[in-house]
């Protein structure tokens, strides 16, 4: 993302699928950090609210822990 004084820097966001929607929605979103964890729910909150857009990703990498979690990072693609 570009700052006011137009140098770029990067934001971490950790939940608040509804702003990370409207940043992806503009464009300013260049890679998704997900951790898949191994628990099977039967509901669940979504990870991005409708309407729905879809975002093509390419993954960048991947690291799979001994627990069982898998982190994946994806590029998007604009």
């Amino acid at each position: 993302m570009q700052t006011r004084n137009g140098s770029s820097k990067d934001i971490w966001i950790s939940g608040g699928s509804e702003l990370f929607r409207s940043f992806l929605d503009s464009g300013h979103v260049d890679t998704v950090e997900v951790t898949v964890i191994p628990v099977l729910l039967g509901d669940g909150v979504p990870l991005l609210p409708p309407p729905y857009n879809p975002a093509k990703l390419r993954l960048l990498s991947h690291k799979i822990y001994r627990s069982g979690r898998v982190s994946l990072a994806y590029e998007v693609q604009h």
